[in-house]
């Protein structure tokens, strides 16, 4: 049963390998046994990766030249790069969201049969429900150029909470595109959702959504922030032939945040 999780002879791709997660991710998928793995970011990994290609996630061009270079035969792709709302709006939105889907696109037709995509989104995309009309006229939209037409004329909703509205799009891609990815190409589409991580860009979050809002969020589960290695773990399993069954779901990993606050379980009172 090890080897369903084993990542010998497997292809894979990720993107924001060098810090955080996708850093942690690389130390794992290497532990697992993958011995080709290309990350593409902007600042070169120090981890086990074997090739890195340098790519902005935010560049449709520089997106395009990845994936020429990659090549095909991809067996797995770890959409993990991401960025907070420090950034302007509609750079978050590339990064999150319409990078992931052109750098998935550009490799999808060429990926293995059986082949996995993850994508990183966040518990913060769960209101993706109320804005679901929006997101799917967005989601009809293949062209770049015409997708940053939208976000400009739609700015007072992209613009509220950015981060948020980026993985409410993920979430939303992830399901969307599952149907197609699985029933044309033989490959499987879910995502990870996580909590807060214990990560670099926390401080980024703490400028954005407050350190009172994180640090009530985080206590709501015990006290313990997720670690990097965490998440990376759900990546790494969600990729690996152990969850071959699962295609579209959007996998929460936030120690139980969201099922607390289902089910009424949640204490408010930090929040005043």
């Amino acid at each position: 049963m090890s080897d369903l999780f084993s990542y010998a002879n497997k292809r894979v791709v990720l993107t924001g390998g060098t810090t955080g997660v996708g850093a942690a991710a690389v130390e794992l998928l290497a532990d697992l046994g993958c011995s080709d793995l290309t990350v593409l970011d902007i600042a070169e990994p120090t981890g086990p990766a074997t090739r890195y290609i340098p790519t902005d996630m935010s560049d449709p061009s520089s997106i395009d030249s990845a994936v020429a270079d990659i090549g095909g035969g991809t067996d797995v792709l770890f959409n993990n790069a991401g960025v907070a709302a420090t950034h302007a709006a509609d750079f978050v939105i590339r990064v999150n969201y319409l990078g992931l889907r052109r750098l998935t696109e550009g490799l999808l037709p060429t990926m293995n049969q059986g082949a996995a995509i993850v994508n990183t989104a966040s518990i913060a995309g769960q209101g993706w429900p109320q804005n679901l009309a929006k997101i799917q006229e967005l989601i009809a939209i293949d062209d770049w150029d015409e997708a940053l037409g939208w976000l400009s004329d739609n700015d007072e909703l992209v613009s509220a909470d950015s981060y948020s509205f980026s993985k409410q799009l993920a979430q939303v891609w992830t399901m969307h595109s599952s149907a197609r990815t699985r029933n044309e190409f033989g490959v499987r589409t879910n995502s990870v959702c996580p909590g807060p991580i214990d990560t670099p860009l926390m401080d980024d979050f703490i400028k954005t959504m407050t350190e009172q809002v994180i640090q009530w969020t985080i206590d709501q589960t015990g006290g313990s922030m997720l670690s990097a290695d965490d998440i990376a773990r759900t990546l790494v399993m969600l990729g690996s032939d152990a969850s071959v069954a699962m295609n579209g779901h959007n996998t929460i990993a936030d120690n139980g945040f969201s099922a607390f606050m289902t089910t009424g379980q949640i204490d408010f009172s930090g929040l005043g």
